[in-house]
């Protein structure tokens, strides 16, 4: 359902934000307790997902605050000024980056100003697209859309200019007011995916930004921040997000992820994860997408079903909700995985179950036909029925 829009754009008025630019915070308050111990972004899993050896840079992001945190964080690096962090030669129109695809995340980053603020209405995950905090990421998903802009490689790109994200969101939440009606989306708050670029739960690795969103959200009654994510970062535990951030763990088949989920979190380690997030104050959903179609998909998912039933605690069962989603491919990111990861795409790329569709940027999707995704959304939502019958699927398709 469309989210309700009031008259006036909810971009304009500096007026109408919710609390002033002089109160937003960009990392003081975002800090963990000092008896924390060490963080696990110092930690050598971390280090071994982000080794970084370059950064790329816009000069001004490279002197804001939030970029000399991240400059600070990486002493080793060579710095790359570069004049857009859209467009860098070396990165994402070379094509000899494709043998390296993986290796450029780990050692990579890119540090940029977000020119053009932009929430924009959803209506299925959330009521509105907020600006991400990053672009990219450390991980490696073959089915990932976020690389079909890029070409070749698709390091994390870091917004520095945090703080104006933060802005234009207070004054998109307090033109709209308090949420009318509710929706599939959340009952009484405004969710707004802030997330949809990037993990933020590897972001949260690299800078205060994510804290400082989940932060600004605690503050706002009617808005609720959600992101999905495929990694577990118990420096997010530390946070204070008082039930205004939803996390949603995005699962499949041990089996499937193993193929396709590169370098992300164990499955079984995101389930295990959800009581920890719930008791630090999260709302914890799930994502049980991509749903890939391919020989015995429905024994694989009822297995992961049951799993969650078992090992999931009543508290976290008496929130949960969840999404379906059936994969969606492209034919750019099939010829791009080839010549990386051509097993991959044994079952992401189907031409005998699914149909082109042309993309609103003009690139050529894949989708499953829609006799087969109708079947198959019908099968995964009696698979949940049978096998976990306490989780709320929101919406599917």
């Amino acid at each position: 359902m469309p989210a309700h829009r009031p008259a006036g754009r909810p971009d304009d008025g500096a007026e109408d934000a919710l609390f002033g630019l002089e109160d937003i915070d960009t990392g003081q308050a975002s800090r963990p307790r000092a008896d924390a111990g060490p963080l696990f972004r110092d930690s050598p899993t971390a280090r071994r997902l982000l080794s970084v050896r370059a950064i790329f840079a816009e000069p001004a992001a490279a002197a804001s605050p939030r970029g000399r945190q991240i400059l600070a964080r990486y002493p080793d690096a060579e710095i790359v000024p570069v004049a857009s962090h859209w467009r860098i030669p070396d990165l994402h129109g070379n094509e000899g980056n494709v043998d390296r695809w993986v290796r450029i995340k780990t050692e990579t980053l890119v540090l940029g100003e977000k020119k053009t603020l932009t929430t924009r209405p959803n209506g299925r995950s959330a009521d509105w697209i907020a600006p991400g905090p990053a672009n990219g990421c450390a991980m490696a998903c073959a089915y990932c859309y976020v690389p079909r802009r890029k070409g070749y490689a698709n390091p994390i790109t870091v917004f520095t200019n945090i703080e104006r994200t933060i802005a234009h969101l207070s004054r998109h939440i307090a033109r709209l007011g308090p949420k009318p009606e509710a929706n599939q989306c959340d009952p009484t708050a405004w969710v707004y995916d802030i997330g949809e670029n990037s993990d933020c739960s590897v972001d949260a690795l690299i800078s205060d930004n994510v804290a400082d969103l989940v932060r600004a959200f605690a503050r706002w009654p009617a808005a609720k921040a959600s992101f999905a994510t495929k990694f577990v970062n118990p420096d997010l535990l530390l946070l204070d997000p008082r039930g205004r951030t939803r996390v949603r763990f995005s699962l499949m088949p041990q089996s499937d992820s193993k193929l396709l989920d590169i370098r992300t979190s164990p499955v079984e380690s995101r389930i295990a994860a959800a009581g920890d997030f719930l008791d630090a104050g999260y709302e914890v959903h799930f994502n049980l997408s991509p749903v890939v179609l391919r020989p015995d998909w429905e024994r694989d998912w009822s297995l992961l079903l049951r799993h969650m039933d078992d090992v999931l605690p009543a508290r976290v069962k008496a929130q949960a909700a969840a999404e379906v989603i059936m994969l969606t491919h492209n034919k750019d990111l099939h010829d791009l995985n080839l010549g990386w990861h051509p097993r991959a795409e044994d079952v992401l790329w189907r031409p005998g179950v699914q149909q082109p569709k042309r993309s609103e940027n003009g690139s050529w999707n894949v989708r499953y036909r829609g006799e087969v995704k109708a079947e198959a959304v019908a099968t995964m939502r009696a698979l949940v029925a049978a096998h976990a019958p306490w989780l709320r699927i929101r919406y599917a398709f």
